[in-house]
């Protein structure tokens, strides 16, 4: 069984359950990234049990690095991840075009480029893409698209609506594997003419969910914000809005409120690695000498496993004398941090009381610092 089905509404803020062959996703749901068939240092059921019903994988990289025909054999992603949830793979196009001095020719057909992993050439179809994640068996599969940069000229702008939907228009109907959906993607960046056409092209097309990529790609948040605000009521109200790479707690908060069902990004995780911690204040760096003697848990309000036992003066210990358990503490409490805030998100929508929860959710974050990018 598959499909979208909404539960409640407050203002433009949505709460819902998606369907998958692996499992239900209550929506809005943030997906932990695990690039390379992993969410790094956790154990999957770690990631189950901190609150993650949906994870993410990457095409790119488990193409090259073990192979799509080698996951397939070894009976498809949720086998050789020990990942039972839902899994969602991108279609690789983002590492491509975020690595644009590999790009050897990019046309009609698809992108040829050099790999990251040996330099080998290689080419990236809508078929190929979609044969790869076949192979690798996710249960949502996004469609090859070109994600230009923030600063791209209106003509490269609309080169990357263009091919888009080309590519989206051959994907559709490619083969999949049993059960599998497919979300297509509209570009734009924050260009109004060229992100309606891209909403109005893709939204033609049969998909089962629908993303708006080209954003959070180096524009500002105000300019992301304000384009997100009317081109997600521009998305099919009865199918999941998948907003690709935000992760900060604020951020979370306002695309949200903005209608998106679906985010994903690697933050919490990445600034765990850094020896960071998400926390109401903003950030608390585990390297600073303040907390070496700090005998308080993480967060007050939190329930992690991390803040449960251990104190900040312990994590620091870890982190500084680089022990992996600090990292993978870190990396349970940051993904605890901003998947509690999705549910508390979700439950306020449900009680029709998501404005007072948005406006104080933002006065207790607003002291937190600027976020870098979600790439991957």
């Amino acid at each position: 069984m598959s499909g979208f089905t909404l539960t409640a509404t407050d203002g433009p803020a949505r709460a819902g359950i998606f369907e998958t062959a692996h499992g239900s996703i209550p929506t809005p749901a943030f997906m932990p990234v695990g690039t390379k068939a992993t969410v790094k240092t956790l154990h999957p059921d770690e990631v189950r049990e901190v609150g993650a019903s949906v994870v993410l994988a990457n095409a790119y990289h488990l193409h090259f690095r073990p192979g799509a025909d080698v996951v397939r054999d070894l009976g498809g992603l949720h086998a050789f991840s020990g990942w039972s949830g839902p899994i969602l793979t991108d279609s690789g196009g983002f590492q491509v075009f975020s690595l644009r001095d590999t790009i050897l020719a990019l046309d009609e057909s698809g992108v040829t480029f050099r790999s990251v992993y040996d330099g080998a050439q290689a080419t990236f179809t809508p078929e190929g893409v979609a044969d790869i994640q076949r192979k690798l068996g996710s249960d949502i599969a996004m469609c090859l698209d070109v994600c230009p940069p923030a600063d791209a000229s209106e003509h490269e702008l609309e080169r990357a609506v263009q091919l888009t939907t080309h590519w989206a228009e051959r994907q559709v109907t490619a083969q999949r594997a049993d059960g599998q959906l497919r979300f297509g993607i509209a570009q734009g960046s924050t260009h109004d003419e060229l992100r309606r056409r891209s909403i109005d092209e893709i939204s033609a097309l049969p998909f089962d969910g629908y993303a708006l990529g080209g954003l959070a790609v180096g524009e500002s948040k105000e300019e992301m914000f304000q384009c997100l605000s009317w081109a997600a009521a521009l998305l099919a109200q009865d199918k999941p809005r998948y907003f690709m790479g935000i992760g900060d707690p604020a951020g979370i908060i306002e695309v949200v409120a903005r209608g998106i069902d679906m985010f994903d990004c690697v933050l919490p995780t990445r600034t765990a690695r850094t020896g960071s911690a998400l926390v109401w204040d903003g950030r608390l760096n585990l390297r600073n000498a303040q907390y070496a003697k700090d005998p308080r848990p993480l967060d007050d309000d939190c329930r992690c496993p991390a803040c449960e036992r251990f104190s900040r003066a312990y994590i620091r210990h870890l982190v500084t004398q680089s022990e992996i358990l600090g990292l993978r503490l870190l990396s349970l409490h940051n993904l605890w941090f901003v998947l509690d805030l999705t549910a508390r998100a979700r439950a306020a929508i449900e009680r029709g009381t998501f404005a007072s929860f948005r406006a104080d959710t933002l006065s207790r974050l607003v002291r937190g610092p600027e976020e870098e990018s979600c790439s991957s």
